[in-house]
C-alpha cells in the first residue's frame, strides 16, 4: 500500500507523462524488435513493421486471457446464486 502511496504521489507530481514513459515503451518495442530479428539482418523498416505485429499480438492476448478471466468469474458468481437460490428454495439459509 505505501508503494501505490508513491506511486500516485509520484504520478501528481509528473508535467509529461509521455516523456517520463518514453524509456518503457522504448525497451518494449526494442524487446519485439530483438524478437522478430534476433540477428540484425532485417531492413529496419520491415524490422519496425513486423514488431509493430508482434506488439499488437502481444497486446491481442493479453486482452483474450482478460476476456477468459472475466468471463469465469461471471460464470461462478452465476453458479454460487443459482445455489444460494436453490438452498433458498429448499428452505435452507442463503
Amino acid at each position: 500500500m505505501v508503494a501505490s502511496i508513491a506511486a500516485h504521489e509520484s504520478w501528481a507530481q509528473t508535467s509529461d507523462r509521455s516523456a517520463r514513459t518514453a524509456p518503457a515503451r522504448a525497451a518494449l518495442l526494442a524487446k519485439f524488435e530483438k524478437e522478430v530479428d534476433p540477428d540484425g539482418t532485417l531492413d529496419p523498416m520491415e524490422r519496425a513493421r513486423r514488431a509493430e505485429h508482434k506488439k499488437k499480438a502481444y497486446f491481442q492476448r493479453l486482452a483474450l486471457k482478460s476476456a477468459k478471466a472475466r468471463r469465469r468469474a461471471k460464470e461462478s458468481v452465476d453458479e454460487a446464486e443459482l445455489a444460494e437460490s436453490e438452498l433458498e428454495a429448499m428452505g435452507g439459509v442463503a
